[in-house]
């Protein structure tokens, strides 16, 4: 067994539900241009944190002295299908599925650290590496669709054949050589059915990605007062919004999330709005300690909250 099967296996061992290996070589001129042409038409919005850091962005090697490696991992979350809460009184607002889970940053992190002492365990010497999920600049879809992991579909996600859109991804940089895998392939044929799902017209039919009108953008890394004309298509989305990976053909035969070390909270689908009104910090802190759902702040959740309350009333 070769070092790169040696490591996909204990990746897999390790809880991953695909793990791929690519170069650290640029992605692709192409991309390089869509992402330039993305960000220089404003569709970023207020994420200013996407317009630093541009050639590290495009290179992983410029993240990492000597990089000649990435290992691609995705971790299917898909959530498993719950009942809808009956003993609610009061408006309810959903949350996005990747959110009822506990904060994939901390788990993605921790377990490609033991994949990274797996790998010291297999070379001589000492080895250079850098672990990113999310916050380093890495241009995380291109590189996973050049490490096999799937294709980047019309909703913009990376799709994997078998498990779908709901997956989340991490990269370890490495100074190892190690044999790359070949480019996923696949694509969206005819199907469109994510941008006639998207309520706000985020997703342009020119193929374009608008993250100034997606509601996830909106819920979380917009601050202050949203536009009206935005508001009153949030319906009762208080955190982020799956209708785009939901109408997706690939997410309905995907496997739900099987991963019993990844904690999946089945009360977070749904939160009541009154409670979330009535927290303070303290307590905002202390039930959402483990969660992404603490990204926006409690102020930005109670606006969402608010704007909630007003779609159905």
């Amino acid at each position: 067994m070769s070092l790169s099967e040696e490591i996909k296996k204990e990746a897999l061992e390790l809880g991953f539900d695909l793990v791929g290996i690519t170069d650290a070589s640029p992605i692709e001129a192409r991309q390089v241009e869509l992402l330039r042409g993305w960000l220089e038409a404003g569709y970023a919005g207020r994420m200013s944190y996407m317009q630093r850091n541009f050639e590290k962005r495009i290179c992983p090697a410029n993240l990492l002295e000597g990089a000649r490696s990435v290992i691609c991992l995705g971790l299917n979350y898909k959530p498993p299908v719950t009942h809808k809460r009956t003993d609610v009184t009061t408006p309810i607002g959903r949350i996005a599925g990747y959110a009822q889970y506990e904060n994939y940053h901390t788990f993605i992190s921790r377990h490609a650290h033991k994949l990274v002492e797996f790998v010291k365990s297999l070379v001589t010497g000492d080895i250079g590496f850098r672990v990113c999920v999310d916050s380093p600049p890495v241009a995380e879809r291109a590189l996973a669709q050049r490490a096999h992991l799937g294709f980047i579909g019309r909703n913009h996600t990376l799709i994997n054949p078998e498990f779908g859109p709901q997956i989340f991804l991490g990269e370890i940089i490495i100074d190892v050589e190690l044999q790359a895998d070949e480019a996923g392939n696949g694509n969206c044929a005819s199907c469109n059915k994510c941008v006639q799902a998207c309520p706000t017209g985020a997703l342009r039919t020119d193929g374009q990605f608008d993250a100034r009108r997606c509601i996830s953008y909106l819920t979380i890394e917009h601050k202050g007062e949203m536009p009206a004309d935005l508001a009153v298509r949030i319906g009762d989305r208080l955190f982020g919004c799956d209708e785009c990976i939901l109408a997706c053909p690939y997410q309905e035969r995907a496997p739900a999330w099987s991963n019993n070390n990844f904690r999946f909270y089945e009360d977070r689908a749904e939160l009541s709005l009154t409670e979330v009104l009535n927290l303070d910090e303290e307590s905002f802190d202390a039930k959402f300690a483990d969660s992404v759902i603490k990204r926006p702040g409690l102020e930005t959740l109670k606006r969402n909250a608010r704007i909630c309350l007003a779609n159905t009333a």
